[in-house]
């Protein structure tokens, strides 16, 4: 009877989960429509809200959640067909997908398997020795390549590790040792997601956001102190590590420790290594593929240090020539290479890399359709959906809306109030909209509030870009959320639980670094406006 009970209660969360999506829909549906927001906006926060509620209860599946733009858009007038379905096969969709068959292959041949004991050997047979080093492993990539780049290059190692610890039982408790498994993996794979986007806003190349601020600071206020790569990173490095190691405290909260004995994981770990013996060709060309594909879009774009010194040029710029001298304008073709080139190019090739011959003597290659179908186009959707709802945001004024209502709300608040207040919002609105997007259209409309309240436009500005890219609780968030979401390991209340924890610590890390440490750092004075914030 108790078993039936527990059984009845969770059957019960769907329908709730759908009785609470509409009640909150037809709400927001009907209230009457604040001033200064458009109608359309209006009814792009009502499905808003009955997407959230669906998403977060899963009360019917996330990939079918995720496809509700594509009705609920045209029939309520938010955008055509046309262009809520072009969201859901763009070219960062392409990325994820070249990404994604990349690791596919990676797992076929077994190279995730040697990379991970390798990996173990080296770190150290600790979980939480294993993810302290996944974390700054992958916000050290996050710094120089894209979010999505770096998470979908340590995915699989990642995914690997979980499966060697899992399959050598090295955990104390052996009555415990799958729960102690899944919050190995949960640890391991947020940990990946979330500090792909802390790493990322340490440098002003990082992430597109930071690159944002800094054309829309430069547009705003031309006559202002300029912040060179430099002395950004010399202000938020010190701020990333901190979250990291705060990121890595929550995730490892009460994490099962492995057996006492040290050597004798040592001598288990080495055994499985021997065992593997010499890599096969598929692996060493499945391999080759992988570095190659991490260097391309390592060096698609110039690795700048300081204002002048350039490490290395980018390669991007040669197909650039090339396509200047068959009659494409420059500014035309800066934007045709993109690292979902890189990702495609990589994932078409290993269709038509021989790998081996079968025992039938027939030639196998690096991937076969066979093992792409295995795709999670659910996560695809996710993504899709993501960007229907950023994308709608934009067209509809939601966004400015949010802004203005931000803008009037913050009028006559002491200054680290404000910068409380801008983490808080930014931290929070793009857990549904793109980042990018946000940042493009709510960093005006700060700029225009710290000139009519009088105070240095960093004060606000600098917070609300890098809180852009802290958000941690929705698969849509962020790419690198989506693609460890993609895993299948991670629960939507497992994102929930340490997403909220973590985006309220961001918030309250990033107005204390602000107050202390970036205000003294960028030389900003209370009480005193700067003669470079009067615009005509």
């Amino acid at each position: 009877m108790i078993g039936d009970s527990s059984h009845s209660g969770e059957s019960r969360i769907p329908f709730y989960g759908k009785l609470f999506s509409l009640i909150a829909f037809l709400i927001v549906l009907n209230l009457p429509t604040p001033a200064d927001m458009t109608s359309s906006a209006q009814r792009l926060a009502a499905v808003t809200a009955l997407m959230a509620i669906l998403w977060m209860t899963q009360a019917i599946p996330i990939a079918a959640t995720s496809l509700i733009p594509l009705v609920a858009f045209p029939i309520f007038g938010i955008q055509n067909p046309k262009t809520v379905s072009a969201s859901y096969m763009n070219e960062n969709i392409f990325l994820y997908m070249g990404g994604f068959i990349i690791a596919l292959g990676i797992e076929k041949w077994g190279v995730h398997r040697r990379i991970a004991l390798n990996t173990i050997r080296v770190i150290g047979s600790s979980p939480r020795r294993v993810v302290l080093g996944f974390l700054f492993a992958t916000a050290f990539l996050s710094m120089w390549i894209s979010n999505t780049a770096s998470t979908l290059l340590m995915l699989p190692i990642g995914m690997a590790i979980i499966g060697s610890i899992s399959e050598l039982s090295m955990f104390e408790s052996q009555e415990d040792s799958s729960k102690a498994i899944r919050h190995f993996s949960v640890a391991l794979l947020l940990g990946i997601a979330y500090s792909a986007s802390i790493g990322g806003v340490t440098t002003l190349i990082g992430t597109p956001t930071n690159i944002a601020f800094q054309s829309i600071w430069t547009s705003q206020f031309p006559d202002g102190p300029k912040l060179s790569a430099g002395e950004w990173m010399i202000m938020v490095v010190p701020f990333g590590i901190t979250f990291l190691m705060l990121t890595w405290i929550v995730l490892c909260w009460n994490m099962p420790k492995l057996a006492s004995s040290k050597e004798s994981s040592k001598a288990i770990i080495n055994e499985h290594v021997r065992k593997l013996g010499k890599p096969t060709r598929p692996e060493i060309l499945m391999l080759l593929v992988f570095v190659i594909t991490a260097v391309l879009w390592i060096t698609r774009k110039p690795l700048t240090f300081g204002e002048n010194f350039v490490l290395l040029p980018g390669w991007e710029t040669l197909p650039i020539h090339f396509l200047t001298k068959w009659g494409v304008s420059v500014d035309s073709a800066s934007g045709w290479v993109h690292d979902s080139t890189v990702a495609m190019g990589m994932a078409l090739l290993m269709f038509a890399i021989p790998a081996q011959k079968s025992e039938q003597g027939e030639t196998q290659y690096l991937m076969d359709w066979e093992t792409a179908e295995r795709l999670p186009w659910g996560v695809l959707l996710l993504i899709g959906g993501g960007f229907a709802i950023a994308s709608a945001f934009s067209s509809t004024e939601l966004s400015d809306w949010v802004g203005e209502v931000f803008s009037q709300f913050i009028t006559g608040w002491p200054p680290w109030a404000l910068i409380f207040a801008a983490c808080l919002m930014l931290t929070f609105l793009t857990e549904f909209t793109s980042n990018i997007a946000t940042v493009n259209t709510v960093l005006p409309i700060m700029a225009a509030t710290a000139v009519s309240l009088g105070i240095d436009p960093r004060l606000i500005m600098i917070p609300a870009a890098i809180s852009a890219s802290c958000a941690f609780t929705m698969p849509i968030a962020t790419p690198p959320n989506a693609i460890v979401f993609a895993s299948g390991k991670i629960k939507m209340s497992d994102m929930l639980k340490y997403g909220i924890i973590l985006n309220l610590i961001g918030v309250f890390l990033l107005t204390a670094f602000m107050w202390f440490y970036f205000v003294p750092q960028l030389g900003i004075e209370f009480g005193t406006v700067p003669e470079w914030v009067h615009q005509d």
